[in-house]
């Protein structure tokens, strides 16, 4: 009967173990399969997330073309508004120049005869009158220098820059020379730093120049000990050069008029002057360009700072400067 059993027993051995295998296949096949699932989910969930993804890169694209579309149309209708700008600054600067040339003939006739009338006359005029003739020839004096100064600026604009090596100590030293021609007994101090080379027009160099030392020589009139220095530093990796002096200065408040023609911050019985050169000099600085700024305060000086770009631009006409 033993015997019998442990046979039953043996028999039923193997059949188990190979249903324990399988029971183990099953739950492996069935994790492969929920791993399976998981890998499916994520990857369903990746691809959503993808195409989420190229829809929005989409959407910017179409963006990006349309605002580019919208800077083409853009620039070409501010290309456009610059041409017809440039056209009217062209027959605003010929009139400017046909108006200034043509008065100076007339106004030097008014001045001449007015001259003579008042030599020729002068006893047969009461004070009154001899008043009122003065008044008549200053007039005509200061609108023969006005259209002058608007010669002056139209010169300017429509000058060709002519670029080469110009050393504006040098040049800065002979304007010196010859404001201390015109007052030798002036006391005034001028400190120049040596050797400023530039590639510029000589010839606008030595107007913008003349202008910036001749303001800094007239507003310092009035200081017992007068300064006025030209040098240069560096600003951001730049070149900046610099006339300062220790005159009457200026209110911030009104710095923009500065650099606009006919402009003046003080009054012609304080200085003389029709307030064009400054803007001749920023004229001549834009046309080479750079820029031009000022900083001042009321009794304690001025001081203008200008840049030239090391390599040659494009001026107002188009052309290639040389």
């Amino acid at each position: 009967m033993k015997e019998q059993q442990t046979l039953s027993n043996k028999a039923a051995s193997p059949a188990d173990s190979e249903k324990s295998e399988l029971q183990k296949t099953a739950v492996r096949q069935q994790r492969e399969i929920a791993d399976l699932k998981a890998e499916n989910l994520a990857s369903g969930n990746e691809n959503r997330d993808l195409r989420e993804a190229a829809r929005l890169d989409q959407i910017t694209i179409e963006n990006f073309k349309q605002a580019q579309r919208q800077i083409e149309v853009l620039n070409r209708s501010l290309q456009s508004r610059n041409r017809a700008l440039e056209a009217v600054n062209k027959e605003l600067e010929a009139f400017a120049y046909t108006v200034s040339h043509d008065l100076r003939s007339p106004l030097r006739s008014i001045h001449g005869f007015g001259e003579a009338l008042q030599r020729s006359a002068a006893a047969k005029l009461s004070p009154e009158e001899s008043k009122w003739l003065q008044k008549v020839l200053d007039a005509a004096a200061r609108m023969d220098r006005l259209t002058e100064d608007l010669l002056r600026l139209s010169r300017i604009t429509r000058s060709q820059l002519k670029r080469e090596v110009v050393n504006l100590a040098q040049v800065a030293r002979e304007v010196v020379h010859e404001l201390r021609q015109t007052d030798p007994q002036r006391d005034i101090a001028f400190a120049i730093s040596d050797s400023l080379e530039v590639q510029a027009d000589p010839a606008l160099m030595r107007v913008a120049l003349g202008n910036l030392l001749e303001n800094a020589w007239k507003y310092t009139g009035r200081r017992p000990q007068a300064l006025v220095s030209f040098g240069r530093q560096q600003r951001d990796g730049q070149t900046v050069f610099c006339v300062r002096d220790n005159g009457a200065g200026f209110d911030m408040a009104y710095a923009a008029k500065l650099f606009a023609p006919f402009q003046r911050l003080h009054s012609a019985r304080e200085f003389s002057g029709s307030g064009v050169g400054l803007a001749c000099v920023a004229r001549i600085i834009h046309k080479h360009g750079g820029r031009i700024w000022a900083d001042g305060k009321t009794g304690e000086g001025a001081a203008f700072f200008f840049t030239l770009p090391d390599q040659p631009l494009l001026v107002e006409d188009g052309e290639p400067a040389e």
